[in-house]
């Protein structure tokens, strides 16, 4: 089980001018142009773009306000950066520069002109995936319907109002700068919620939406979030009984924000991310006040699990790391500690193709089982499942 990831980038400085932005050029065959992407290890959403004409990599992310590029690539690129502005992420505040807009071409999108904000990307960002070098924000996407097919991991971009597929909906709007909806606990209706596609995670939740919950409150255990700002410990605890609109999510772990978390701190409510959203294929268009979900008809689509093992790791070529050990779970129970590295499984050496193979499912493994785990350094130790939240 990785950790989640989130990535946010909203203004805390004065706002910035209005810039004067060239129109978008959506092309005549956009319903046809569709984007491919790929899954990181923190469950994100990378595909290929170009920016001046060079091909690059890209998060799509409706969580970021602003579109970026990454520090790297403005230096590489000899672009002058104007520094000076912070911005809120999950794990705090982070520094944010501005380059004048570059053109960027997505799919059947060209967007030139404009500014663009420039802020560090870490590989550790994608949970240690690799760094990409932009991230495309609900600043572009949020004047057109984004269809995303996760069955075959592909997106596209079309004129809003268009619906592609049928399928349950839910309210749609834009709450300021991000896409905002709402969902149920139960009885229990929580808004506004973020629609965030750069949140690897399933849900996360306000503590004020926790303790509206009362007594119903189900158990809970800890875990670590990665984003641009630094890493962020929560609690964790699997909801039961979750709809989106007209959609039926049914079981989904949510991260559980404190009384100052950046739910608190933008007035919202709750968060839902591709941890939820990949078990249906997704049209987002708060231009036609919707959200459309479609259910997947793939392996995505399978309920959220719980960890049994209570180790949260992050995967290296021929390694795991341990980056997080879950209160209360085995792991601790067996004192593991953060930092220790993982060679085998099983007897099986990790390779650079773990995450998609089957032997990645240990840590969610049936309660009982037996997992012996080879240190990097030498001793095996056995670690028995169960289940703790």
């Amino acid at each position: 089980m990785a950790p989640w990831i989130a990535l946010f980038a909203l203004p805390l400085t004065a706002a910035m001018p209005a810039p004067t932005i060239a129109p978008d050029l959506l092309a005549a065959a956009a319903d046809v142009q569709w984007v491919s992407f790929e899954r990181t290890a923190g469950n994100q959403i990378r595909f290929p773009i170009t920016i001046d004409g060079r091909p690059a990599t890209a998060l799509l992310d409706t969580g970021f306000s602003q579109s970026a590029i990454s520090r790297t690539w403005a230096k590489n690129a000899h672009l002058r950066i104007d520094d000076g502005e912070r911005g809120l992420g999950v794990g705090g505040s982070v520094a944010i520069g501005q380059v004048a807009g570059q053109t960027l071409t997505i799919g059947g999108l060209t967007k030139s002109g404009g500014r663009l904000a420039v802020i560090d990307l870490p590989a550790a960002a994608t949970g240690g995936d690799g760094a990409v070098d932009a991230v495309i924000g609900a600043d572009i996407v949020r004047h057109y319907a984004l269809d995303i097919d996760f069955a075959n991991r592909r997106f596209r971009l079309l004129p809003s109002g268009q619906l592609p597929f049928a399928g349950a909906t839910a309210p749609l709007e834009m709450r300021g700068p991000l896409y905002a909806s709402e969902l149920r606990l139960g009885a229990m209706r929580v808004r506004p919620v973020i629609i965030d596609t750069g949140d690897g995670s399933a849900l996360a939740l306000s503590a004020e939406a926790w303790r509206a919950l009362g007594p119903a409150r189900p158990a809970t255990t800890t875990t670590i979030a990665y984003s641009v700002a630094g890493p962020v410990q929560s609690e964790l605890a699997v909801m039961p009984g979750v709809t989106i609109g007209d959609a039926d999510v049914g079981e989904a772990a949510a991260s559980l924000e404190g009384e100052r978390g950046f739910l608190a701190q933008i007035g919202a409510s709750g968060r839902i991310g591709i941890g939820v959203l990949q078990r249906f294929r997704v049209l987002l268009d708060p231009g036609a006040g919707r959200m459309v979900l479609a259910p997947a008809a793939t392996g995505d689509a399978a309920p959220a699990l719980r960890s049994t093992s209570g180790l949260l790791v992050g995967v290296a070529s021929d390694r795991l790391r341990v980056l997080h050990v879950m209160r209360g779970g085995p792991a601790a129970a067996g004192g593991w500690r953060t930092g220790e590295e993982i060679c085998r499984i099983d007897g099986t050496a990790i390779t650079s193709r773990y995450l998609t193979d089957p032997i990645a499912r240990w840590a969610i493994g049936t309660p009982g089982r037996v997992v012996q785990l080879g240190l990097c350094n030498g001793p095996t130790r056995a670690l028995t499942l169960a289940r703790f939240y």
